[in-house]
């Protein structure tokens, strides 16, 4: 392994202790589970050892299979392997996704499988795959794919694999009983969930007020915290929803997050959360785990989960990657979460706050991608060449198969859009949208 290249390729200066002690204790004649609080890298640790434990000479075999109890979840795994691991094919395979585009994908089969569970089976039962050279299987998140009805799945999976040699297990939070079918045996468990090096950087708060004022006091809350970027967890989607229409009718900037979306507006959401064109995202639990953006300042629980586990998932949104971060939690004055810290500092917010300013960017589709040759210095020369446009007007740029979105200062998008719509790149005739 050419430690140094992936570095490199990642930006960062070296692995944390967490990273380089699984490096030094795993056996691959043993299984591992690693216990490490979300955002301390344990994605890019386990990607650290399938880089060495899969061949690239072994053409159209499957080697290393990762399950993930989400899809946003293996599509951030997926970037972080295909960043670490050259020279071998990775392919991520999940629900919302084109099956027929996944079934052509799998005739050269990755060397390495990422999915949900349900969609591994899907292919699975119709023989896309073979499992016959699958010896390293890593279950990411456990706890939560090993929740009931992900069990029966999950048990579907491991029995379709004949030559597993090592499984690697991970997860922030740690598991009290395995259930029967998935006893494991000869393990290394390594556990930094207690380490004061790899415990998140969170300052906790709190906000206490009547239930009839809680949306009111939110909104208070949201323009308070200016430009600082938010994540609002809530139980239920109506409840989400229903914050995000006081937003609309207010005219604050944010986009939505759960299950209840359509795919493709669900990856847009976090697209734009993640490229500054909004800097406020709604969502239920299922923004706790994969949700990879590391610059989120503070968290608000507008609704508190009953369980622990799921405080500390939702948290493990900040303050990743050694920064600093914060979580406040709306109460009511009878409100008894027997988990919280005990010294949270109470906000009190004694006056009305001024709507914040529009995010400076916003987002912009073209209708052209990977498939279509097209890559990011294509779309930088192209848009740089318009009358009036500089390098700064242009923010973070994201290619897809068959689209590309770009974000752009809001003061330019009209322009972009008006005068970019002439021209073409590499003979696709281009046309801006707004998202």
């Amino acid at each position: 392994m050419k430690l140094n290249s992936i570095l490199q390729r990642l930006k960062i200066d070296a692995l944390n202790n967490m990273q380089n002690e699984v490096l030094k204790c795993f056996d691959p004649n043993r299984n591992l589970i690693l216990l490490s609080p979300t955002g301390s890298g344990k994605t890019l640790a386990f990607s650290l050892l399938i880089e060495n434990l899969t061949q690239p000479k072994e053409k159209n075999q499957v080697q290393a299979l990762i399950v993930v109890p989400t899809r946003e979840l293996a599509l951030q795994i997926e970037s972080v392997i295909k960043t670490v691991i050259k020279g071998q094919k990775v392919l991520c395979v999940y629900g919302g996704h084109d099956t027929t585009t996944e079934k052509n994908a799998l005739k050269d089969a990755p060397s390495i499988l990422i999915g949900t569970p349900g969609r591994i089976i899907y292919h699975l039962e119709r023989n896309r795959f073979s499992t016959e050279n699958i010896q390293t299987l890593v279950l990411d998140e456990f706890d939560k794919s090993l929740e009931l009805g992900f069990q029966f799945q999950l048990q579907t999976i491991t029995d379709a694999l004949p030559s597993v040699k090592r499984s690697i297990l991970t997860s922030a939070t740690a598991l009290d009983e395995f259930p029967e079918f998935f006893s494991l045996e000869n393990v290394i468990e390594l556990n930094f969930l207690h380490e004061n090096d790899n415990k998140p950087n969170i300052t906790f708060k709190k906000i206490i007020c009547p239930a009839q004022y809680k949306l009111k006091t939110l909104f208070n809350l949201l323009c308070s915290l200016d430009q600082q970027k938010v994540l609002i967890f809530c139980n239920h989607r109506d409840a989400v929803d229903h914050i995000s229409e006081l937003l609309d009718n207010r005219d604050l900037i944010h986009d939505v997050f759960h299950g209840g979306l359509e795919q493709r507006d669900r990856e847009l959401a976090i697209l734009k959360f993640r490229n500054n064109s909004n800097r406020i995202l709604i969502t239920t639990d299922l923004a706790a785990r994969g949700l990879d953006i590391p610059e989120i300042d503070v968290i608000i629980h507008y609704q508190l989960p009953s369980k622990q586990d799921a405080f500390i998932h939702r948290n493990g949104r900040t303050a990743r990657m050694n920064n600093t971060g914060e979580v406040i939690v709306m109460l009511k004055p009878d409100d008894d979460f027997t988990y919280l810290p005990e010294n949270a500092e109470e906000i009190l917010l004694t006056e009305e706050y001024p709507i914040p300013n529009n995010t400076p960017y916003a987002t912009l589709c073209i209708p052209f991608g990977k498939k279509d040759k097209v890559n990011k210095i294509d779309i930088v020369g192209y848009i740089l060449k318009l009358e009036g446009l500089e390098k700064d007007d242009i923010g973070l740029i994201e290619v897809k198969d068959k689209e590309a979105y770009i974000a752009v200062k809001r003061s330019v998008a009209s322009t972009i859009i008006k005068e970019g719509s002439l021209g073409k790149i590499k003979g696709n005739k281009m046309k801006f949208y707004r998202t």
